[in-house]
């Protein structure tokens, strides 16, 4: 029919079927153009293809940063009996200890606590998977104090928000990611980001503390636990992150910002 097929990209460093071998390079230079998330992924799929550099946009996805924003601090944690005083690390997604790099945070978060004998800490955890109960025997034989966790699948959106605004500053571990959402959910919501350095994650905090957050190598307890360490330590800087990460979700990921620049690639002359 001659009309102009776009399409996205994320994460696809592997195939899931035997068909892809053979379409997927022709799928590729058919195509009108690829929306990619992350440099580095839009980099590895240019090389990979032999695409010429013009069909690609390094486009974020976007997030409703408008109506996404942070409940009051008080009434969310007295939902969730989180004490007032207490400083709490959250994180929401997967339960996959080997991809999202929950054996690091446990060791990070016992460093953490170790370290911090006199502190209310709470370590919130949101989400459930596969390695449900390798987690749960994980975080008993550690004797891990403060976690909080929600071991299910949370879908309803005012719920994350309500999570995310009980706590002081959010984490993610993993290993690998295509583009996370998490982070930037957590950003628009006012919270400072603490991250590994993923796929996608050096995209998003791309200038660091000025976007809101601190960047550690993937893998790394001790560096985790010592920039978490930083913010928990710091609530005057912890805030000013916040409002960084904030800026950063509403100029970079907003419907307005990406709606432009898809308009620009998609309608391009």
């Amino acid at each position: 029919m001659r009309l102009p097929v776009f399409a996205t990209f994320q994460g696809g460093d592997f195939q899931l079927s035997r068909w892809e071998r053979p379409l997927r390079p022709l799928s590729m230079r058919a195509c009108a153009g690829l929306i990619v998330a992350t440099q580095t992924e839009a980099q590895r799929v240019q090389k990979r293809y032999g695409l010429h550099p013009s069909k690609l946009a390094g486009i974020f996805n976007p997030m409703d940063v408008a109506n996404w924003r942070a409940m009051d601090r008080s009434e969310a944690r007295a939902e969730l009996k989180i004490p007032l005083e207490a400083q709490v690390v959250v994180c929401h997604g997967r339960i996959e200890i080997q991809r999202k790099g929950l054996d690091i945070l446990t060791d990070a978060w016992q460093q953490i606590c170790r370290s911090r004998p006199d502190k209310e800490l709470r370590l919130l955890l949101v989400g459930t998977g596969s390695d449900a109960d390798k987690l749960r025997d994980r975080i008993d034989q550690m004797q891990l104090p403060g976690v909080i966790w929600v071991n299910e699948y949370v879908r309803d959106r005012t719920a994350i928000r309500r999570y995310l605004s009980a706590a002081d500053v959010y984490t993610l571990s993993s290993r690998h990611e295509g583009f996370p959402v998490a982070p930037i959910e957590a950003m628009a919501c006012s919270l400072p980001v603490v991250a590994a350095d993923a796929p996608g994650i050096p995209d998003i905090l791309d200038k660091g503390e000025a976007s809101g957050g601190l960047v550690v190598p993937r893998g790394d307890a001790q560096a985790l636990a010592e920039a978490l360490g930083r913010v928990l330590d710091n609530p005057t800087w912890s805030r000013e992150l916040g409002k960084l990460a904030r800026s950063r979700a509403e100029e970079g990921f907003s419907l307005e910002a990406i709606g432009k620049q898809l308009h620009g690639f998609l309608l391009r002359a």
